[in-house]
């Protein structure tokens, strides 16, 4: 998979479970995902709070940046050192994501979204790759995904 493109549309998180999921299949009441981790397929239900990754934007002092683009500044500015992981201390992520994304908005992105971003950025990087596919029209994810943008909490705006 590794020199494959990853599709960010059809790569999920899906609240309450740990890890990302690829799409696999739209299914009667829900979606058929398969883990990236192991490549499990389980079927999840319509009251799942599922989130496409190219749904999620992160705030700035300028509006948002889509999450590809923040996994691309991450890359960029990671260079050969090793990333970070959610269990680093708060103050080395915000650091980081100063350097990676100075404009971030301290007040709406949290020290808690800063971990999710890095830890579905290492999922991609150890099991998909950090090679994105250009941003399709929205109208193909829509069966898939709330609608609005979302946070990187997978809130949508209407939820803050």
């Amino acid at each position: 998979m590794q020199d494959m493109k990853t599709d960010l549309s059809k790569i999920l998180s899906i609240s309450g479970r740990h890890g990302l999921y690829r799409f696999v299949a739209q299914a009667r009441n829900g979606v058929i995902a398969e883990s990236l981790a192991d490549g499990s397929r389980t079927a999840f239900g319509s009251s799942s709070r599922i989130t496409a990754l190219s749904d999620v934007a992160i705030y700035t002092s300028d509006g948002e940046v889509k999450l590809q683009e923040v996994f691309k500044k991450i890359k960029e500015t990671l260079g050969d050192r090793p990333a970070l992981t959610s269990k680093d201390p708060a103050d080395e992520l915000k650091a980081f994501f100063a350097e990676a994304l100075p404009d971030y908005d301290e007040d709406r992105f949290y020290v808690s979204h800063m971990k999710k971003v890095v830890e579905w950025y290492n999922d991609l990087a150890a099991h998909a790759s950090l090679d994105f596919e250009d941003e399709k029209e929205d109208g193909e994810k829509g069966e898939e995904t709330a609608d609005g943008k979302t946070d990187a909490d997978g809130k949508t705006d209407a939820a803050e």
